[in-house]
């Protein structure tokens, strides 16, 4: 009996962390929305675009499977018990989730791909830090990073680019 409540209070609790940590995702993700879908057709339309540039249908599945992923990482390192190294995994995820949602403003409802490579490149080194940190907690949550990872230095390049060909 005893066995069955503390599992049962331990599913409480994955689930009120799971909720959370899609709560913040997916705020990220609908705030950064606001800002890109009202600036896609003619502002971003009509730039001088790299022959790397990828359609336009390849954002929204990348994005939601990086985010997929990010809520699941994150969900694992709220499990873990409280410490400092806990707490700065957090702090470091949730710095560059902030500054994911901000470079959609920068970039999009500023119209500047000046900020937002300003915000881009911070935003990579808060990645690389975050992963850094997660490593240090759960094998499994570091590699769920990468690809954000990954895309975001993509990202980096394509933001470049698309400020040298229309500045």
């Amino acid at each position: 009996m005893i066995d069955d409540e503390a599992s049962f209070q331990n599913l409480r609790r994955d689930i009120r962390f799971g909720a959370m940590a899609v709560a913040a995702v997916a705020a990220a993700s609908v705030l950064g929305q606001f800002a890109t879908h009202p600036n896609l057709v003619p502002w971003y339309a009509s730039m001088a675009k790299p022959s790397f540039n990828p359609p336009n249908w390849v954002f929204a599945p990348v994005w939601t499977a990086l985010y997929v992923l990010m809520a699941f990482a994150v969900w694992r390192i709220l499990r873990l018990p409280p410490s400092e190294q806990r707490r700065a995994a957090l702090i470091a995820f949730f710095v560059q989730l902030a500054l994911n949602a901000a470079w959609s403003w920068m970039f999009f409802a500023m119209q500047s791909p000046l900020l937002g490579l300003i915000n881009i490149v911070p935003q990579l080194i808060a990645i690389t830090w975050t992963i850094v940190l997660f490593a240090r907690l759960d094998r499994i949550a570091t590699p769920c990073l990468v690809p954000l990872f990954a895309w975001v230095a993509f990202a980096t390049a394509l933001n470049f680019e698309l400020w040298r060909l229309n500045g």
